[in-house]
């Protein structure tokens, strides 16, 4: 099969666009650069789809590699025959070429091979002939050396029947089946660990059965992890007797002594090799269905997150909260850098809250602080209630920013290298007044993983977690743009066709020269060639340019033909931005060309209308109920505010305030059914929710969501 063909297979896409785009992306163009900058060869395919192109495009070269591999390797055992080679080159995914593959494969010695050895294949071939009678007779023609009776070489047989049973495709395809439809996960208690603390949390799954085909991601993630931990044991099981009825069926002919010996031979072969084998491969594809369900989740949350919302460029104090240690404070310019930083001790033991409050108050002054971030960890409401009671002299607003992963960045390489002369309880303080400021640009520096949102997200395939994530990463990075003169290192790095080392090199070079004037300075950078700064300059924002059209999403091939518009309007280019009336009079269709279409041109108006436009909204202000301090404050039926501080595909977790999240499962969205959680609520929405039921010894809170 053609790749082309392949793709379209799998994703019902035209033609000419799959065609288009794998030409793209053979030279390598981002996902990024071809959703938004070539929508006229692609057929204005968006990022999903490039997306689907992507993976089914690495699925069919996967695919064609292990073909050549196993056509090396049945060739160099002499086995290879025209018909075998055009079954492996036509096959059309991975289960069915490693069939195919099944009998070449070298692994250890069966007791097939060792029934071979004493020359029990003919014997074998005579009773799946099925013609013989007395078979006992004719076996004892093959008692000789170490088979030393009838029954020995029968056995030896059956046993090389069994593999070729074990080898059938058609018989395997049947059980697959079976076990793809009708297959029951059940699992028991280790009772060794059945009192384990650790074990409690998995209490649900000590006795439990469940159809495998239709059993949630969040669960058969967490009874894996049961497993994987030692506190439960789990079985795939089907119909047995069905299943071997069938293949009876398909392989006995007539009953005679030979027959008797296959159906020996089959039961032999179901239970020894090919159920063990098939469930395997049944639960690794319920696994690997799981980590696609859990790993999208975790995209949709992970992309949630980094399109928060960003308060901008105002400066702030922030603070990561403490009882003991007390809280650090540190004092931020509006670009993010750190201006003052100290202790103070406002909560028990020391209990300095008058002291407290004075020093922020003079930081708020000095600084011109616009805005306080509190850390959400330990002493964070403790800490919001002692900064509502100072009188500013100005207006300051106040936010709580989730914690989630700071630490992870206060001990990382790259906080190290931001700041190599303050520890970790600065360089976490400062990623939380950052995380204010710009979520996105912090964010990137943390492994997604570490951030706190999707479920199960350690037990799924971590390269296709990986690589499912920093796709997320790069689309949010691209969609928003990135202020090239005040961007790290990290955020740079997402940026279409630039990658870690480039980036590097972007940041060291305006450490030297200063900040960049233009798009064209861009070039300037070491090994920062035409196709790089082709699929990322206009994802690369200059404030104040000289040209207007550097701090927008027009790219810079482009500019001659923004140019020629405002030329022929009469109008500098710098008139057109933000100038609706006259972009208004421009007709389109008189720019179309062959490169050029429609959908292009649209995208530039669009953005002269408003350059650089941020696509999230800006950061809102949030109170917790104020009476709420633990989980023993809350009953039924209480109204709360509260925000989404994750979402999964049983239902979002709501931040009411408290140490302990409330779950707000899945049939409590809505009075009506919901098949999305996703389409009620998203990651970091403000929402009143309804107290259902406290478990406080189990520390859980089941909510409703109220409309």
């Amino acid at each position: 099969m053609q790749l082309l063909k392949y793709i379209i297979s799998q994703t019902q896409l035209p033609e000419s666009s799959v065609k288009n785009t794998v030409e793209l992306l053979n030279e390598d163009c981002t996902i990024p650069f071809i959703s938004r900058y070539r929508k006229e060869r692609t057929g204005n395919l968006d990022e999903v789809q490039i997306g689907d192109i992507v993976k089914y495009k690495d699925q069919f070269e996967n695919l064609e590699k292990r073909k050549n591999a196993i056509l090396k390797a049945i060739e160099e055992q002499e086995a290879l025959n025209p018909e075998l080679k055009q079954k492996i080159e036509c096959a059309e995914d991975l289960t069915t070429l490693e069939d195919l593959y099944l009998p070449y494969k070298k692994s250890r010695k069966t007791k097939a091979d060792k029934a071979k050895s004493l020359g029990l294949e003919p014997l074998a071939k005579i009773i799946m002939s099925q013609n013989a009678n007395d078979i006992e007779s004719i076996a004892f023609r093959y008692v000789k050396g170490n088979v030393v009776a009838v029954e020995d070489a029968l056995e030896g047989a059956r046993h090389i029947i069994a593999e070729w049973i074990n080898e059938r495709t058609d018989v395997r395809n049947r059980i697959r089946y079976q076990l793809e439809r009708f297959a029951l996960i059940s699992t028991k208690v280790v009772k060794a660990k059945i009192d384990d603390e650790n074990a409690q949390k998995f209490r649900d799954y000590f006795e439990w059965e469940e159809s495998l085909s239709h059993i949630p991601s969040h669960r058969l993630l967490a009874i894996l992890r049961a497993e994987t931990e030692g506190f439960i044991k789990t079985k795939i099981s089907i119909d047995d007797d069905k299943v071997l009825a069938k293949i009876e069926d398909r392989m006995i002919r007539y009953k005679n002594d030979c027959s008797e010996q296959i159906q020996t031979a089959i039961q032999d072969a179901y239970k020894r090799l090919l159920l063990p084998s098939l469930s395997n491969e049944a639960l690794q594809n319920a696994k690997t269905k799981a980590d696609e369900s859990a790993i999208t989740v975790f995209a949709k949350n992970l992309k949630q997150l980094l399109l928060g919302s960003p308060l901008g460029e105002k400066r702030v104090l922030a603070i990561d909260p403490g009882f003991r240690t007390g809280c650090k404070i540190v004092c931020l310019d509006a670009q993010g850098n750190l201006k003052h930083n100290e202790t103070i001790y406002p909560h028990p033991p020391k209990n300095d809250a008058i002291g407290a409050m004075k020093k922020i108050s003079t930081l708020s002054e000095a600084y011109q602080i616009e805005a306080i971030a509190i850390g959400n960890g330990t002493a964070s409401r403790e800490t919001e209630a002692l900064i509502k009671k100072i009188r500013f002299k100005n207006d300051i607003q106040v936010f709580v920013v989730s914690e989630a992963g700071a630490s992870i960045y206060s001990a990382s390489k790259i906080a190290r290298d931001e700041f190599p002369n303050y520890d970790v309880t600065v360089r976490g303080s400062v990623s939380i007044g950052r995380r204010l400021q710009d979520p996105l640009a912090e964010l990137v520096k943390i492994d997604a993983k570490s951030i706190g949102v999707g479920q199960y997200q350690h037990d799924v395939d971590q390269t296709k977690l990986k690589s499912e994530l920093d796709i997320v990463v790069a689309s949010c990075v691209n969609a928003v743009g990135v202020n090239i003169n005040t961007a790290s290192s990290s955020l740079l790095s997402y940026v279409s066709g630039i990658g870690p080392k480039l980036a590097e090199n972007i940041f060291n070079y305006r450490a030297e020269h200063g900040v960049f004037k233009s798009r064209n300075d861009i070039k300037k950078v070491p090994r920062l060639g035409e196709k790089t700064f082709e699929q990322g300059a206009a994802f690369l924002r200059i404030k104040e340019a000289t040209n207007p059209l550097d701090d927008s999403a027009v790219h810079p091939e482009s500019y001659v033909l923004v140019e020629k518009m405002a030329k022929e309007l009469g109008k500098n280019v710098s008139d057109l931005i933000g100038n609706k009336t006259e972009l208004q009079k421009i007709n389109l269709q008189k720019y179309c060309s062959e490169t050029v279409g429609l959908p292009t041109l649209q995208d530039i108006i669009k953005e002269l209308e408003k350059p650089g436009l941020d696509i999230r909204e800006q950061a809102k202000v949030f109170t917790f109920n104020q009476n709420i301090k633990s989980i023993i404050d809350l009953h039924e039926g209480q109204l709360l505010p509260g925000i989404v501080n994750n979402v999964t595909n049983f239902g979002a977790f709501v931040d009411i305030g408290i140490k302990e999240s409330g779950l707000i499962h899945i049939s409590n969205l809505s009075d009506s059914f919901v098949s999305d959680v996703n389409e009620h609520v998203s990651l970091h929405q403000q929402v009143i929710v309804k107290v259902l039921e406290v478990d406080i010894p189990r520390k859980r809170i089941q909510l409703k969501l109220h409309k």
